[in-house]
């Protein structure tokens, strides 16, 4: 069916030159303020981009979860009411809610939005987070809630009542009025346990952009796991990208954003990083290992971001050619959904939907945007 492009939503603010937007670990987060130098994330702003992404031929945008962003289902429901066919992939931390909550506003969301909701399960990747919202549990104890959490969600949304007693939750005769569509369920992680919830749970494993061996051995560890329960999964990949008419365009904009990063935000960004517990983000760290004068890391994959911003880490620099070159080697991987961001978000959503986009659908590589925005049908049987 060829390859998925979904934007990003960026909740805690945007930026020109600030990469520390859209920081997703530790407890010291960033946040561009109103009145300030930077774009705030008012629902003007994000509408704008999200109708900019949508009108470019983007399937949808991921919106990020952290205590420094605003909330993602609050946000994404009042976006779907100035948007068509736009999809929004919905973090958040089943440990914040019960399942039987999260069924519910899922099926409300999915009434309301005509189907157009997807969720990103994200368990949390560090303690003093989590920690902050009332939740402390540690990471194993995390990830084995997670499962549980979904196990009774894809059970309520058949329909009929939910009896279950397990080590986090006791639901007794749950159900609610199913949706005519669930949304598919998306989750990443680099350890054994995100592993293996993946593989019995969700529908598409996200991995961030890591050097295309590395990602291709997360894949088959995942695809064993999957295959173990009987299930198979679709992929997808996080990824910051500079695309531009020529190579060399492309590497002056990373210049001037590693010029403009100060080195004392360097070192505490890496301070926060290097305490987190997330395998995800230790191999994100390991790329580049705070330096800043080896950050291409594997063929027009750029560490840069993640010197000052926790999570995803990497971007996709080259020419509009050699972008969709490294996207088609991942798709080869059996990647076929690409969530991608530039800072700022409006601008860089133009420069891939009027640059990079018609040379993925030159190269076959890329459907028509309402090919892909049709709804799917709910698959009971997952």
């Amino acid at each position: 069916m060829g390859i998925v492009l979904h934007w990003f939503l960026p909740t805690n603010g945007d930026s020109r030159t600030d990469l520390s937007l859209g920081n997703a670990v530790g407890a010291a987060g960033s946040r561009a303020a109103e009145g300030g130098s930077e774009r705030a994330p008012d629902i003007r702003y994000i509408g704008q981009i999200a109708r900019s992404a949508e009108q470019l031929g983007f399937t949808g945008a991921l919106t990020p979860t952290s205590s420094w962003c605003e909330d993602s289902w609050i946000m994404t429901a009042a976006l779907t009411q100035v948007t068509e066919r736009f999809k929004f992939l919905v973090a958040f931390r089943p440990g914040l809610m019960s399942p039987m909550l999260a069924a519910h506003m899922a099926a409300t969301y999915q009434r309301i939005s005509g189907g157009r909701l997807l969720l990103n399960v994200v368990t949390g990747g560090d303690d003093v987070e989590q920690q902050r919202f009332g939740d402390h549990l540690g990471k194993e104890a995390r990830y084995e809630r997670a499962g549980e959490f979904l196990h009774i969600v894809r059970e309520l949304w058949r329909g009929d009542p939910v009896t279950f007693k397990g080590q986090h939750y006791d639901v007794r005769a749950g159900q609610l009025i199913p949706a005519r569509l669930w949304p598919e369920i998306y989750l990443g992680g680099s350890s054994g346990p995100a592993l293996d919830v993946a593989a019995r749970y969700a529908d598409v494993y996200l991995t961030w952009g890591e050097p295309p061996q590395a990602v291709a051995e997360k894949l088959d560890a995942v695809r064993t796991r999957a295959k173990q329960a009987g299930r198979e999964l679709r992929f997808g990949i996080r990824l910051h990208v500079i695309t531009r008419d020529t190579a060399g365009e492309a590497w002056a904009q990373a210049q001037r954003l590693l010029d403009g990063l100060d080195p004392a935000a360097i070192e505490r960004a890496q301070a926060i990083q290097r305490a987190s517990q997330s395998e995800g983000q230790r191999r994100m760290a390991a790329l580049h290992g705070g330096r800043t004068d080896a950050l291409e890391v594997s063929p027009n994959l750029w560490a840069g971001v993640g010197l000052v911003r926790g999570g995803a880490g990497t971007a996709l620099v080259g020419s509009h050619d050699e972008v969709a070159e490294r996207i088609a080697e991942y798709y080869a991987l059996g990647i076929d959904e690409f969530i991608l961001s530039g800072y700022p978000h409006l601008e860089e959503a133009y420069q891939v939907g009027e640059g990079l986009m018609p040379v993925l659908r030159r190269r076959g590589l890329m459907t028509s945007p309402r090919d892909d925005n049709q709804p799917v049908e709910a698959d009971h049987d997952h």
